[in-house]
């Protein structure tokens, strides 16, 4: 076998025989004689272990290189063995046997393993998972005070019913107000006078739309559901001043005996939660909806219809989705079922919540009626609401006559309201009678026609201005319409007077179920993106069409202001009288309300529509 010359051209295996035979010389020399015999132990000063050390370092080149020597050939000439390595500054002693490894008993015969039991241990993680800290919650010792840390806040917290009581003084003690600041802000604040939403000075700048936000919180923010708001009705209910002195007189009696005995008197009158937890401050919508309509407990459908003419005379005049019209005397008492479990004609009924805001939407409506000197913007087209009256129990004998003669009559497409149940809840609206709808009343020539679009025109330019107002459901069967002996009619459009002709036609608006409203204080609206199939109506419908229009612009920000969804039913209007073929009109007519359409395309409010060249005749003065 060949050797291998190193890198600097020196034969390694030379090196380590001549290294090996001057070993041997020097052992010969001093002529040591090796004696095997067992080594005793000795204790070597560290001085010793030193020198040692170093010489060592001295000869470890030699000593590694002979190590490899020895190794090397034992290998070859001895098979079956490993070959010693030797290195310095390793303990090469012989490792001590380590003890084997006890392994777990055998389980008995006949035994079974029970599974660990973690028991203590769920307890203790659930009384953590359950403690609250004293920051978040109120303190338990004393339930008036809140604890913060190591110290304690003993401001009192006032029970809900104190504060609702303080609201209901302020209601019912200020008759002079008309629609009032919201519950929520009231519950916030003492008693104190209530402002009107509607003054002198009232004008469009007063009122603030939100802008569209990124997100929609719950639908909740924007929903009618998340809203409850008490208002206060324009003028006093006679029956409401006895329940005044009753809560003055318990107030006065009780100012001194703390909030217990003020939460017994409101509790007495109906009107507080059936919750005395401080942690929920919350209002049941029934009770408000009671509060804004005058009333402490609900009456009966015969009750009211009594005040207006005798049992026998009640007919029935129309029927929508969710209720149905019957005249009394003057008047037509619009019921609606609230709050049911019954479906009624296939919809879900409205709850205490919806009907609050309806309600309260069509009180301020009302005060466009006022045509005073002061008045800023006045129209007496919206339908006037002569009362409004929860009722509770099942129908008449008197009401299920009058719509089972309807039914004989004109075919209902309504349930028989002889299914509702005996505890079964109703708000009624009385209005006054505005006349047929427009879907079965008859016009009479080209002019009544005009008259029509011009009057719901101006009433809607009207309500923009002074409320934001959008109705968003204004189809053939929510228009009223009258014969009169007036000739025109008068509107004030932001302090400005204008006389309308009517030839002989008066115009109502009615039902403002889907309609929007900012008074000043709170914006009213239903969220329709809530109701999917309200949009899959028939294509070619001009209805249908135009909720879906109606979408497209507000892009189901149903809270926002957008009147140009009031031009949208004007366009639905004239294609109406287009399509009705029942009055007079000449070619050139047509043409005309063909280009008033393509005008009122290109118009975004009634308050611009109102002077379109189509109108310009009709308008007597405009001051």
């Amino acid at each position: 076998m060949g050797s291998r010359a190193g890198g600097n051209g020196i034969d390694l295996w030379s090196e380590i025989i001549a290294e090996e035979q001057e070993y041997i010389d020097q052992l010969q020399e001093q002529k040591i004689e090796v004696i095997y015999r067992r080594r005793r132990p000795q204790k070597t000063p560290p001085d010793v272990n030193s020198e040692k050390l170093e010489s060592n370092k001295e000869n470890r080149v030699s000593l590694a290189a002979a190590t490899k020597r020895v190794s090397w050939n034992r290998s070859l000439s001895i098979r079956g063995r490993v070959s010693i390595a030797i290195a310095a500054c390793v303990d090469n002693r012989p490792k001590q046997k380590q003890g084997k490894r006890k392994g777990k008993p055998p389980v008995p015969k006949g035994k079974v393993v029970q599974p660990p039991n973690f028991d203590k241990e769920k307890e203790y993680f659930q009384e953590v998972d359950a403690f609250e800290l004293l920051e978040e919650s109120p303190s338990p010792k004393n339930i008036g005070t809140w604890a913060t840390g190591n110290g304690t806040d003993t401001s009192s917290i006032p029970y809900l019913s104190s504060r609702l009581e303080k609201w209901l003084i302020s209601k019912k003690l200020n008759f002079s107000a008309a629609p009032s600041t919201t519950l929520s802000k009231l519950l916030e604040t003492p008693a104190m006078p209530l402002e009107t939403i509607y003054d002198n000075d009232f004008s469009a700048a007063h009122l603030k739309t939100p802008e569209k936000s990124s997100s929609k919180i719950n639908s909740s923010l924007h929903s009618v559901h998340s809203r409850i708001n008490a208002y206060l009705c324009s003028k006093c209910v006679p029956e409401m001043k006895s329940d005044s002195q009753m809560i003055s007189t318990m107030l006065r009696s009780t100012d001194d005996e703390g909030f217990k005995d003020i939460e017994a008197a409101v509790k007495k009158l109906s009107l507080a939660s059936t919750s005395t937890s401080v942690d929920h401050d919350y209002v049941d919508p029934f009770s408000s909806l009671l509060v804004v309509c005058g009333q402490t407990v609900p009456s009966t459908l015969l009750d009211v219809f009594s005040k207006y003419c005798d049992a026998e005379r009640i007919t029935k005049v129309g029927e929508g989705t969710y209720g149905e019209a019957f005249k009394a005397g003057n008047t037509v008492c619009k019921i609606v079922p609230i709050d049911g479990d019954l479906k009624v004609n296939g919809e879900v009924q409205k709850k205490s919540e919806e009907l609050l805001e309806e309600v309260v939407l069509s009180k301020t409506l009302n005060l466009l009626r006022q045509h005073d000197g002061d008045a800023h913007n006045a129209s007496t087209t919206f339908i006037e609401t002569l009362d409004l009256k929860v009722c509770q129990g099942p129908y008449d004998n008197a009401l299920i006559k009058a719509w089972e003669d309807w039914d004989d009559k004109n075919g209902s497409e309504n349930d028989h309201p002889g299914e509702f149940p005996e505890k079964q809840r109703y708000v009624v609206f009385v209005l006054q009678h505005g006349g047929k709808d427009l879907e079965s009343f008859v016009l009479s020539n080209f002019d009544e026609a005009r008259s029509l679009l011009v009057q719901v025109t101006a009433a809607l330019a009207v309500a923009e201005a002074a409320f934001e107002f959008e109705h968003r459901d204004l189809h053939w069967g929510n228009i009223l319409l009258s014969r009169s002996d007036s000739t025109t009619i008068q509107f004030i459009l932001e302090g400005k007077r204008i006389l309308v002709r009517t030839y002989g036609l008066l115009i109502s608006i009615i039902d403002f179920t889907l309609s929007r409203i900012n008074t000043g204080e709170d914006i009213l609206f239903l969220d329709l993106s809530s109701d999917p199939y309200l949009f899959k109506g028939p294509k070619g419908d001009k209805q249908a069409e135009t909720y879906r229009k109606m979408r497209e612009v507000t892009e189901d920000f149903w809270e926002g202001s957008f009147p140009r969804t009031n031009v949208l039913w004007l366009l639905y209007l004239v294609d109406i009288l287009l399509l009705k073929k029942s009055f007079e009109r000449s070619s050139k007519n047509e043409r005309e309300l063909r280009s008033l359409k393509k005008r009122l395309d290109k118009y975004n409010s009634a308050k611009e529509a109102i002077f379109d060249p189509f109108f310009s005749d009709l308008l007597v003065s405009c001051e």
